[in-house]
């Protein structure tokens, strides 16, 4: 259960920690890897991104604007817009066959759909495959759960929206939009532009998806989560506007804490990294549904 203690308790900006420098080198090769085999592009996105880094990377900023960074310059050095899109287009298949497969098991209740939509969050291409389909298999547990103290806000709110986190989720997120668009106008919100695996509107379009979740917008970045600040003038007044928002992913956690709490949003995610974990108050690559 949620109490304003508890929202309060989350009322800390979640900022990057020493640690988070090599993942985002990490990311920032891995990046390069998969957006060209030209060597010598690689090598001058790798060298160019680095400067980026070492550049921006602080422990009073977030990673996700690093990140962002970082992906601007794979792009314009090699000259792929979309260096996931192959990655995303597996994790679109994955999903729609494992989906499928766990719906059938579904009860019917907010709690169970959102434990699907949250199993999706599993999908991660830091991960191993086999690993992701065996924690998308198991039972979810939460180690923080407010999901029903956000089901009891249901009953009075008129507007919500989902903000979407990677393109290999939207088969599992469907079932939940829907089951919501039974008593609330739901807003389906995903990113501008490409940015790492995270869904945009092409991307519902590949998945065949883009007719079935009602109403959709961009949040007008190509960020993961969001920079509040920067995002387009349509999604910071729909958002303020919004009677609930249900945010899905690591990326929006970061992004949202920088804004104060209105006890309106309820972020579900797998807490993927130690510093993100550690934020949440819970284990590694624990589940969470967090009211805030």
């Amino acid at each position: 259960m949620c109490c304003p203690q508890a929202i309060l308790s989350y009322n800390k900006k979640v900022k990057a920690v020493l640690e988070c420098y090599p993942c985002l080198s990490r990311l920032l090769r891995q990046s390069a890897q998969i957006a060209t085999s030209d060597e010598i592009l690689r090598a001058k996105a790798i060298a160019d991104g680095t400067k980026i880094l070492d550049k921006h990377f602080s422990t009073d900023g977030l990673t996700i604007d690093v990140a962002t960074r970082l992906a601007r310059v794979v792009r314009e050095v090699t000259g792929n817009p979309d260096p996931y899109l192959p990655m995303k287009e597996r994790e679109i298949e994955l999903s729609r066959k494992l989906a499928a497969q766990a719906e059938d098991h579904v009860a019917g209740d907010f709690k169970s759909y959102l434990s699907l939509s949250l199993a999706g969050n599993a999908i991660d291409f830091f991960r191993d495959l086999e690993q992701v389909k065996k924690d998308i298999e198991s039972p979810i547990k939460f180690a923080v759960d407010d999901s029903a103290a956000f089901e009891r806000k249901l009953e009075k709110a008129k507007t919500l929206m989902f903000l979407a986190d990677n393109a290999g989720e939207v088969f599992f997120d469907l079932p939940l939009v829907k089951w919501l668009g039974r008593f609330v106008s739901v807003t389906y919100v995903v990113k501008e532009a490409p940015i790492q695996n995270d869904a945009t509107i092409d991307d519902l379009g590949r998945a065949g998806l883009d007719g079935d979740l009602g109403r959709i917008i961009t949040t007008g970045l190509a960020t993961p989560g969001v920079i509040f600040e920067n995002a387009s003038r349509e999604f910071r007044s729909e958002f303020r506007a919004a009677d609930l928002v249900l945010a899905k992913g690591m990326g929006y956690w970061e992004g949202l804490t920088e804004i104060a709490p209105t006890g309106k949003v309820l972020h579900c995610s797998m807490a993927k990294c130690k510093p993100v974990a550690e934020s949440m108050g819970v284990p590694l690559n624990s589940f969470v549904a967090i009211m805030r």
